[in-house]
């Protein structure tokens, strides 16, 4: 496949059109990296041409993230200025939707004081903490992209000069999205969005009390379900029922574990990047839904202070499930990078639950939602443990055993 201005503009389509729906007359916000402006530019079009009332696009510099790491002194880097409280607020009363187009670093900032970078991300998460639940309950919409930088096709090709290495993935990346010149891109979404959908609907007409997964590795970990749990993938629903994708790609369905059910021990099987360094080859152990210990070869620091932002990030607020068998696995490339990584393996996210996976959730008070069984936290990070050895076995409220994976897939 040749990356040609036609294919990254089908791309940009469907970040509008299928990612972010956006409406006639709405507000769209833009996050983006400085270096990706030719394809924001791409975005903004689309969004226009989807019938957007404003676009504002936010620039951000990774580079420029890590001078300041670097030259800044703790105390000041951790202060929020009000003004981009205000501008967040200003975003959100507008009913705006969010399309977020990244491109990770990997290990930009592995050599920064793990408690520099601990300090500076929890005033930053405390600051706009009030606001997360306008994406978390599905008050709008948003979505998700990625588009390739250097280093970090590098890191996934590193056998590939810059050149080379940039078109490569950018082929990865339109790969697991499904873009190319000749399909249709928008119709191979509706059919996947369908087929999540028959998954989701399967396990919600079950309405499962627990599930234990095992694999050789050594995970052995039973998830307790909460009451009036919510099954959910692919495409998903604003509380005024505008569809939208919020991750592209995505073979997930997931829903909310019981924040004091999880107990055993879990292997991740990929990295994950958090705060700027790749934690690796890790595995944690709960009790009562509470990670109590945890061990990693490389930065396990990083892990500790993912564990311990808050009180919420030592319990889990997501068990989701994917195939082994997925374009993202089967291409057998590491990206380095959640949105990627996450949907070539069943993931279990440390931290806030989605309200949206409960019953009437995007209705209640954090108080409510901890009644309710799920967790609250200022923080949501996904890390993969799936394998193609996985079993699922999940048990009903009457205790009938049912087999939802055998093999690392579906089997129901």
């Amino acid at each position: 496949m040749i990356i040609n201005e036609k294919v990254l503009r089908k791309y940009a389509n469907l970040a509008v059109v299928c990612g972010a729906n956006v409406q006639k007359d709405q507000f769209v916000v833009i996050n983006s990296g400085v270096e990706y402006f030719e394809f924001t530019r791409m975005v903004v079009e689309e969004a226009y041409k989807a019938g957007a009332k404003k676009v504002l696009v936010n620039y951000n510099d990774d580079i420029l993230t890590k001078l300041a790491y670097e030259n800044v002194e703790t105390d000041v880097l951790k202060e929020v200025p009000a003004w981009q409280v205000d501008k967040y607020k200003y975003c959100i009363d507008n009913k705006c939707c969010f399309i977020h187009i990244r491109s990770t670093v990997p290990g930009l900032l592995s050599h920064i004081e793990g408690a520099k970078l601990q300090t500076v991300n929890l005033e930053n998460v405390k600051a706009m903490e009030p606001f997360r639940y306008y994406t978390m309950a599905n008050h709008g919409q948003w979505t998700i992209v990625a588009v390739p930088n250097a280093i970090w096709a590098k890191k996934v090709f590193p056998d590939l000069n810059e050149k080379e290495g940039i078109q490569a993935l950018w082929k990865a990346i339109l790969k697991t999205v499904h873009v190319d010149e000749e399909k249709d891109t928008l119709k191979i979404w509706e059919k996947h969005n369908q087929d999540l959908k028959h998954y989701y609907t399967i396990l919600n007409n079950y309405n499962l009390k627990s599930l234990h997964f095992s694999n050789s590795l050594g995970t052995d970990l039973t998830v307790d379900l909460a009451i009036n749990h919510i099954w959910r993938g692919g495409q998903d629903y604003t509380l005024s029922n505008i569809a939208f994708n919020p991750n592209l790609p995505t073979e997930e369905v997931f829903t909310m574990p019981k924040r004091d059910g999880v107990n055993g021990i879990v292997y991740a099987t990929k990295p994950l990047n958090f705060q700027g360094k790749l934690i690796e080859n890790f595995w944690i152990r709960f009790e009562n839904g509470k990670a109590v210990e945890f061990k990693a070869e490389k930065n396990e620091d990083v892990l500790r202070n993912l564990i311990e932002l808050d009180e919420g990030s030592s319990y889990l607020g997501e068990v989701a499930l994917i195939s082994f068998d997925t374009p993202i696995c089967e291409s057998n490339i590491l990206f380095y990078d959640t949105l990627f990584d996450e949907n070539a393996s069943c993931h279990l996210a440390l931290g806030a639950a989605y309200p949206t996976n409960l019953k009437n959730g995007e209705n209640m008070s954090k108080e409510e939602l901890l009644e309710n069984g799920a967790n609250v936290s200022m923080t949501h990070n996904d890390f993969m443990f799936g394998s193609k050895d996985m079993s699922i076995k999940g048990f009903t409220f009457d205790n009938k055993q049912i087999s939802i994976f055998e093999n690392g897939n579906f089997v129901i």
